[in-house]
């Protein structure tokens, strides 16, 4: 059995929980960091005190999209892992990208979810959606001439950007229209393992 090590409000643990589901992998994930704190035990695993920390078998991986692509190559065949190099490429390049955007969305959303009103900066949370604008505008893009981040079908290039479109649309903040976008996530959000793994409340 799969073991993810991370809380499920954690953008990085959905990642990985949602291929999973994905995958229809069995599993079983453990409450670690933030109000759960870390124990020796799991440190030894993950040094870098961070989450998510994955066991299977004697592999044990930390590093979320790392985790991604271990998953999607060892379980997922042809369908997650495509032997075309340039097939998986094209959708593996969003892992990398993604971290990009992550930099950008991450103050809007500790500010707004994780800040209390009375102490949360106007300034900071509207600089981050501003830094956000022309990243999704890449996005927009590409959805406008294909489908899926993956590809012509979704795939692990969907996953890490859908995680964080799922906090962009939930966030009570004013969203300039990106219908491409907008198509897309409709799309994911009608997915049974979305909505089990993502598509909980913002803590």
């Amino acid at each position: 059995m799969l073991t993810i090590w991370g809380r499920l409000n954690s953008h990085n643990v959905k990642k990985v929980a949602w291929l999973a589901d994905e995958i229809g992998l069995d599993s079983q994930r453990i409450d670690v960091g933030g109000p759960f704190g870390m124990d020796a035990n799991y440190l030894a695993k993950n040094p870098n005190a961070l989450i998510p920390t994955i066991e299977d078998g004697k592999v044990t991986l930390w590093e979320s999209n790392a985790i991604l692509r271990y998953l999607a190559a060892e379980y997922g065949g042809d369908r997650w892992w495509p032997a075309d190099a340039a097939t998986r490429a094209i959708a593996d390049r969003w892992l990398d990208w993604q971290f990009t955007y992550a930099d950008a969305q991450r103050d809007a959303f500790k500010q707004l979810v994780r800040t209390p009103e009375d102490q949360r900066d106007p300034a900071r949370i509207a600089a981050s959606v501003g830094n956000c604008l022309p990243l999704l505008a890449i996005v927009e893009r590409y959805l406008g001439e294909t489908p899926w981040l993956s590809g012509a079908d979704f795939g692990i290039g969907d996953i890490p950007m859908g995680v964080y479109a799922y906090t962009w649309f939930n966030l009570p903040i004013e969203r300039p229209e990106f219908p491409a976008i907008a198509d897309w996530y409709q799309r994911l959000s009608i997915r049974a393992a979305f909505r089990a793994q993502v598509a909980i409340p913002l803590t």
